[in-house]
């Protein structure tokens, strides 16, 4: 079911628009959760949009029914919402047992973490290896995880290993901090639960979307002038161009007008509004557009794959950590669909497709530098340049 949002009276403090001018953290404090049961009475997502502006994808946390109660993977940022769909769950299911924060790099999964944990006090709240903070490494309680429930995934023990499988990728030097991440499976239904390292997009734009399409009528426009109209094709349109930003920083069928064409187009009637961003619309797209996308996603049905910017940013030296770590994924035969915690979910998956994605990862070409990856390749290489990024993240 959908969560709508509440009314403005009873809105949490952090749904409140006021000061969405100043953080451009799209959807701007008004997050809905839109809860889906993927297997029956056993597994649920919870997914919530997060991106810069307009340029916003589905971010998943999953819940597993365990025998001892509920396991949250991947937490999201506890709103009313959310966190009344898992007090429905509790009472139907039992407590939250468990809160997991399977990576230690992604901060989009780091940051509700402790307040998820504040919410369920009774939860112990496990998180991987390699935990890090920038610009000062600061101890986990400094940073609101409860000292005295906090377990290392690995180091202390694995959670309900009877019910789950754990396999970790990494640790991976980054520089500044550590990649880390953690997959669990949850054998009775096969569920294989990733974060960032593997995606499934899809051609259609997700369900998340059908509160408020916004975001795709917006980026469905071919010149900043244009009015934002809503249609299945420019859900679509706008979706697939979505993904390019998300997935390239700026692709290469996409060129920046310049800013008098920029602010002539701005002057349009009807667009001096925030819905629009007052008219500001800095893109022009090339009419071979979706051959790019085609290229990314060449099926209607979603398949796992690596997203460029990790392959680009995280992965680009460690292709052989990657490749390990899927084929150590491989061996659990239970293995049914695979859960990220980002686009789309769940996906149809084997051991045997997961060979397969190895073999494939090890002989196509990778993290290349031109095309549409010449920006990640362009920041990857900066980084290298001023000693930010080693090497040798394996050494």
């Amino acid at each position: 079911m959908l969560q709508t949002d509440p009314p403005p009276s009873r809105r949490d403090p952090e749904q409140r628009w006021p000061w969405w001018p100043l953080l451009p953290l799209y959807p701007y404090g008004r997050r809905r959760t839109l809860v889906r049961e993927l297997v029956p009475e056993q597994v649920w997502s919870f997914e919530q949009l997060q991106g810069v502006f307009y340029v916003a994808v589905p971010i998943r946390m999953t819940v597993v029914r365990l025998r001892q109660g509920l396991l949250l993977y991947a937490p999201l940022p506890a709103t009313g919402e959310l966190l009344a769909a898992l007090r429905e769950l509790e009472q139907r299911f039992g407590p939250v047992c468990s809160v997991v924060l399977p990576t230690a790099s992604g901060l989009e999964h780091k940051l509700p973490t402790p307040a998820l944990a504040r919410a369920f006090p009774a939860a112990t709240v496990w998180v991987s290896p390699g935990q890090w903070s920038f610009p000062l490494r600061l101890p986990a309680s400094w940073l609101g995880f409860p000292p005295a429930r906090t377990r290392v995934l690995f180091e202390q023990g694995l959670p309900h290993s009877e019910e789950l499988a754990w396999r970790g990728l990494g640790p991976l030097n980054l520089g500044l901090g550590t990649f880390m991440e953690v997959a669990c499976l949850h054998r009775a239904t096969g569920t294989l639960l990733v974060t960032d390292a593997l995606v499934g997009i899809a051609a259609e734009p997700p369900a998340l979307f059908e509160a408020d399409p916004t975001p795709l009528l917006f980026h469905a426009r071919d010149r900043g002038d244009q009015p934002l109209s809503d249609s299945p094709e420019s859900r679509r349109r706008g979706w697939q161009r979505l993904v390019l930003f998300a997935s390239y920083l700026r692709p290469a069928r996409l060129q920046v007008p310049g800013w008098g064409e920029v602010l002539a187009q701005a002057l349009a009637p009807g667009l001096r509004n925030r819905r629009s961003y007052f008219g500001l619309y800095p893109f022009r797209w090339r009419d071979d557009w979706q051959d790019e996308f085609r290229t990314l996603v060449p099926g209607e049905q979603p398949v796992p794959q690596v997203a460029p910017v990790l392959e680009r940013l995280v992965f680009p030296r460690c292709r052989s950590a990657l490749v390990a770590w899927i084929r150590d994924l491989s061996t659990l035969e239970e293995v049914r669909w695979l859960v990220p915690a980002h686009y789309e979910a769940p996906l149809a998956c084997s051991p045997a497709a997961l060979s397969a994605l190895a073999d494939g990862l090890e002989h196509r070409a990778w993290a290349p530098d031109a095309g549409s990856w010449s920006t990640l390749a362009r920041i990857d290489q900066t980084l290298l340049r001023f000693g930010l990024v080693p090497r040798q993240p394996q050494g």
